[in-house]
């Protein structure tokens, strides 16, 4: 996807970017490209697919829910930013915070956002499993987002303690979705979600399925969960 698809793609959905928006997907490519060679944060370093694979394909989770206010949004394991950074850069209204369990990657994530002139962001290095009991994080978040972390049964436990009664988890999956949902519907329910919408469509191009899901949060998660760090994998509410 080269930058005028990139361009003409997001504006057919609704989501036009200003020359300095621009820039900075310009500068977050040269950055992450950059810090590439030192560290392992993505396989994915060719510009055409970068702007498919990582900056569009993070952006189509607003093509089916709405990131036009200042929402706080909570991105656990985003790695090298993704989704919340180029959701971020498109709606800078945004506040975010990313927790990631590697301070090699936290410390990337603060350059990067220096470079590109990020407002109301913050970098935590934790355990999703240790943060989502932490007061100060625990059900305070609009939206909490995932992106190919781990499997629903399991990501339902790292991400909805975080977010807030009445908020939502936005959970964005592959090809695996629906045998994932049939398999985390007991961990939805019994941490305080209910399934609201999915959507399910193609990345451009490359044609690979792509599933949105749209998970409310209804009630308060039991205090219990998230449980200690790697127990949520080891033995996932099913």
């Amino acid at each position: 996807m080269n930058i005028e698809q990139f361009i003409d793609m997001l504006s057919a959905k609704g989501i036009s970017l200003s020359p300095q928006q621009l820039q900075q997907y310009e500068t977050y490519y040269s950055t992450l490209v950059e810090w590439n060679e030192k560290m392992n944060l993505t396989a994915i370093t060719d510009k055409p697919e970068v702007y498919l694979k990582h900056y569009y394909d993070s952006i189509s989770a607003a093509f089916y829910f709405d990131f036009n206010e200042p929402l706080h949004i909570c991105d656990v394991g985003a790695g090298a930013g993704f989704p919340s950074l180029p959701i971020k850069i498109a709606f800078p209204e945004l506040h975010v915070t990313i927790v990631d369990s590697l301070n090699k990657r936290i410390g990337f994530l603060e350059h990067l956002s220096n470079q590109l002139g990020l407002k109301n962001v913050q970098f935590i290095h934790d355990r999703a499993e240790t943060f989502g009991q932490k007061k100060e994080h625990r059900e305070v978040y609009d939206v909490v987002t995932a992106r190919a972390v781990a499997r629903l049964s399991v990501l339902s436990e790292l991400c909805l303690p975080l977010v807030k009664v009445g908020g939502t988890f936005v959970a964005m999956k592959g090809a695996s979705a629906k045998e994932e949902l049939d398999a985390g519907k007991k961990a939805i329910a019994v941490l305080g979600g209910k399934l609201d919408q999915s959507f399910s469509f193609t990345l451009p191009q490359e044609e690979s399925e792509r599933n949105i899901l749209i998970i409310k949060k209804e009630k308060a998660t039991p205090k219990k969960y998230p449980r200690k760090p790697g127990t949520p994998n080891k033995t996932p509410i099913e």
